[in-house]
Parts: structure tokens; sequence; C-alpha cells
């Protein structure tokens, strides 16, 4: 007989193996054995709730992604103006819940899996879109061109996120104090 009320609890222990798992790998090269294993359940248990190992990953991530709106909207919370919305978006974009070890090789896995699976390139999108809105919005008041900044600013949060998370020092601070310092340049540009 199932025990009730244990789905959520099973679901959110292999969504966190799963990204402890793929931490350790440094990919998407585990299997869903390892997952259970690390979970404390048995395989079948995994597939039941999953199906398999691309349906975990996508759940992991998803929890990743919740995770990081969670943080940006806590940090939109506290900005009362247009400007530190703006900081706020790139400061939760480096915060240092994002640069986990195991957390930067979901991110890692999902672009590299994105190109050729549909569901990870469809959440990687919604992932973009959100973070291009969110700019636009906030830049809106502040500048002419608030989704051709909104873009610029997004690729350079992505591009220093990776090259922060690839370092050895794994430290997101000097690149939130580049995608700020880029921020103040756009706002300062003549029109």
């Amino acid at each position: 007989m199932p025990k009730l009320g244990m789905e959520p609890v099973r679901r959110a222990s292999l969504v966190r193996a799963t990204i402890a798992e793929i931490g350790r790998a440094q990919s998407l090269d585990v299997t869903v054995g390892q997952i259970a294993k690390t979970a404390g359940m048995s395989t079948a248990l995994a597939h039941h709730y999953f199906g398999g190992k691309d349906q975990i990953f996508l759940a992991a991530m998803r929890h990743i992604l919740s995770e990081y709106g969670a943080v940006v909207r806590a940090s939109l919370a506290a900005a009362p103006t247009p400007l530190a919305r703006a900081e706020a978006i790139i400061t939760a974009s480096f915060d240092e819940t994002c640069f986990a070890p195991a957390t930067v090789a979901a991110w890692m896995t999902l672009y590299a899996a994105a190109p050729t699976q549909p569901q990870m390139k469809q959440l990687l999108t919604i992932y973009h879109a959100r973070l291009r809105a969110n700019l636009t919005h906030a830049l809106r008041p502040l500048t002419p061109t608030p989704q051709a900044d909104a873009e610029t600013l997004a690729a350079l949060i992505d591009g220093l996120y990776l090259r922060a998370a690839l370092s050895d020092a794994g430290s997101s601070g000097a690149a939130k104090h580049t995608a700020l310092r880029t921020l103040q340049m756009i706002l300062k540009e003549p029109t």
C-alpha cells in the first residue's frame, strides 16, 4: 500500500539528487539509478515519478529556475525606482545561490542540451524571455531603446555568468560589477 503524501517528498528528493549527481559528473552523463540511489529510493520509483532522466533533469531545472525567480522577485520588491529595478535584476542574476557548483553544472548542462532537446530549449527560451522582459520593463523609463538595451544586458549577464561559473574562482562578484558598470554606460550614452 502506498504511503499517502509521500509523492511530493520523493519528487523533491529526486530533484535534489539530480542536481547533486549532475554536479558530481559535471554533465547529464548520470543514470536514473545513480540519481535514485542518491535520493535513497529504487530506480523503479524514480521512473514511476518522472519517467526518465530527461524528465527528472527538466524538473531539476524548473526547481533551479523557481529559486532564481524567487531571488529576482525579492530583489524587485525592494527596488523603488526603475534604476533600482534594473540593478536588482542584475544583482539577482549573480546571487551566490546561483553559483553552487552543482547548480552551475545544471545550467551548463541545460545550455548544452538545449540545441538538440526541444523541452530543454523551451525552458531556456522561457528564462531568456523573462530576463529580457524584466530588464525591458525596468529600462523603459530610463532609455529610448529599452528592448535593445535589455537584450544587450541579458546577453552580457549570460556571458558573464558562464565565464564566472567556468573560472577557477567561481565567484560572481566581478561579473556582477561588470554588468552594473555596463548598465551605467548604457544609461549615460547620448540619445
